[in-house]
């Protein structure tokens, strides 16, 4: 996959999330024209875990977060999502110069992964990925007459 210029806002926006949040370690991602994946490790999830020193891994593909209006809990996925989704979204519409342009989708989805195998399926889907964008149903070229 090749990156536009909003292509790397977003891939270096997510490499500086460990900078931003301490607690997190990244994985396997990749940026697509229309979505982003990737695996977040959150290593110290704190009083809101029954285990607060376990390593948890999530999987997400980036479309957006449900914020509350007062926002999702400090420390959480939610919370790690909707920033990175914020600083994307005012970098992306300063350079378009269109504020508040809606940059990305609403939801997102995350999925707890509990196993190596199911990590290591996750880490091939994400690497596959680009691959699969030829023949991806969102993909503006499949519409093309």
């Amino acid at each position: 996959m090749r990156l536009n210029t909003m292509g790397h806002i977003g891939a270096d926006y997510w490499q500086a999330i460990p900078r931003h949040f301490q607690m997190v370690e990244l994985d396997s991602w990749v940026a697509m024209p229309n979505h982003f994946h990737g695996i977040v490790w959150i290593t110290d999830v704190g009083a809101t875990h029954a285990s607060p020193l376990r390593r948890n891994a999530s999987s997400l593909r980036g479309n957006a977060s449900p914020l509350r209006a007062s926002g999702p809990p400090r420390r959480s996925l939610g919370a790690i999502i909707g920033s990175f989704k914020s600083a994307t979204a005012k970098r992306i519409n300063a350079l378009r110069g269109t504020s508040g342009a809606p940059i990305w989708q609403r939801n997102y989805h995350e999925h707890i992964i509990r196993s190596d195998e199911s990590l290591n399926r996750i880490r091939q889907y994400i690497l596959d990925n680009p691959a699969q964008w030829a023949t991806d149903r969102e993909n503006p070229s499949m519409h093309s007459v």
